[in-house]
């Protein structure tokens, strides 16, 4: 009697070691044969598989596999240099950095400098705090904004936008009194040239940079006016320019307005000036818009506070370590009844002076629950002339309320319609419903003012 043959067994569909126990059921070791496609032995007893079987399968499976292992090798082997030898370990800024600008410099196909690439990593640095208000600044930012919140620059004073259709850098106010008007600028105009450079094609802030300058010097610029269809040159001799941040006038029955646009270096001279010009005229009432203003400098809103505002505190701010510093207001306040307007666009410096005159009880507020930003911000200069903005402490009212995401709802609540609102600059009296909320509530002497 023959012995029966014997096979040990490595599962393809389940990859298991081979069973050390040979196969001695007959209808096991069938099953394997014919999986593989293995003519069965008469002698084994069992049945001779199918012409085309499972053999067939098995041997074009490993000639595919050998196809895709010949294609995809050379890919492996090119994953395998890139990740393959790394060997993962913490890495040092520093030493991370190197390894980044190593990549770059082999493979990148994009041109780029090192310096805007180092200059970025600053402002990525900085803005992963997590805080919108806390800034980096380069040297030519940092120069910015200290002129934006300085307000006053040596130029020509006009205020310019980029044309939506044709893209040209053209005129929408000029300042009064300043050199542009002087030398016959006019809303509209648009600039070509700038000292003979071609600027039709320029970004706003090139041509913008293009017109400033130092003082007593002169910049030609190559007008187009479209409503005549001239082109002709316009010499202008820069001067300093104190951008305008307060406008007043007479509204109403004899109501005093002033309007601030911000709160900058130049405001309180110009608030100073416009509120002795109104007090010269015997008005019944006072109304500040503060409508639409960002905020500013935290010691110029406080002075403006201190003239308006009783003896009391106008602010308090509390830092990290919740050190609280205090500002106060002296016995001089205003002597006729007020309002202040305000929106969803009057933030920081304005709600500083919204919040002191609400909680002192000198005044009321008319329009619109304000934006609410109740921080302050520190510029800390850098070693090398650049600088970074952080935000350094909240500010709280005077009844010690932080309106930061909350805002500061009025005594009044008037919604402006939204058709009215993004051309609130150019309302007239009996448009602006606010206006003439404030205009009603003074008129009527309201107690609560009083």
């Amino acid at each position: 009697m023959k012995s029966k043959k014997t096979y040990g067994f490595f599962s393809p569909k389940t990859f298991l070691n081979p069973i050390q126990k040979p196969y001695n059921d007959m209808k096991s070791y069938q099953r394997f044969r014919n999986y593989f496609g293995e003519q069965a032995s008469e002698d084994d007893g069992a049945m001779p598989s199918q012409p085309n079987g499972l053999r067939g399968s098995f041997w074009s499976g490993l000639l595919v596999g050998a196809i895709l292992m010949l294609i995809l090798t050379p890919v492996a082997s090119g994953l395998s240099g890139l990740f393959g030898r790394l060997t993962v370990k913490d890495l040092g800024a520093s030493e991370k950095i190197t390894e980044i600008m190593r990549v770059l410099d082999s493979h990148s196909i994009s041109a780029y400098k090192e310096e805007d690439l180092v200059e970025s990593m600053y402002r990525g640095l900085v803005s992963g705090i997590g805080d919108p208000y806390t800034t980096y600044f380069d040297k030519k930012a940092l120069a910015d904004f200290m002129q934006a919140t300085e307000g006053t620059y040596a130029g020509i004073g006009v205020v310019v936008t980029s044309d939506p259709d044709d893209h040209l850098v053209t005129v929408v106010t000029l300042y009064e009194g300043a050199p542009g008007m002087a030398a016959g600028l006019r809303p509209g105009d648009k600039f070509m040239k700038i000292n003979g450079v071609d600027v039709s094609n320029a970004s706003l802030d090139d041509v913008t940079s293009m017109t400033k300058g130092p003082v007593g010097t002169s910049v030609v610029i190559s007008v187009y006016r479209p409503e005549d269809k001239s082109t002709f040159d316009v010499s202008v001799v820069r001067e300093k320019i104190d951008i305008p941040t307060v406008s007043s006038k007479i509204v109403g029955e004899n109501i005093g307005y002033i309007r601030i646009t911000q709160f900058d270096r130049v405001t309180i001279d110009q608030f100073t000036t416009a509120y002795s010009d109104i007090n010269k005229k015997n008005v019944s009432g006072l109304i500040i818009d503060l409508r639409n203003n960002p905020g500013g400098l935290l010691d110029v809103v406080s002075q403006i506070a201190d003239t308006l505002a009783p003896k009391g505190i106008i602010v308090y701010t509390e830092d990290k370590g919740g050190n609280k510093e205090y500002t106060y207001s002296d016995d001089e306040s205003v002597k006729v009844p007020l309002a202040l307007i305000v929106n969803g666009n009057s933030a920081s410096a304005s709600e500083v002076l919204s919040g002191a005159i609400k909680d002192l009880g000198v005044g009321v507020l008319v329009g619109e629950k304000t934006f609410g930003k109740g921080i302050v911000q520190n510029l800390f200069k850098l070693s090398d002339g650049s600088a970074i903005k952080v935000t350094v402490a909240k500010y709280y009212t005077p009844s010690g309320v932080c309106i930061h995401g909350e805002g500061i709802v009025p005594d009044y609540v008037v919604e402006m319609p939204e058709e009215l609102a993004i051309n609130l600059s150019s309302l007239s009296e009996s448009e602006d419903v606010q206006l003439q909320k404030a205009i009603e509530v003074l008129s009527e002497n309201n107690p609560a003012i009083n």
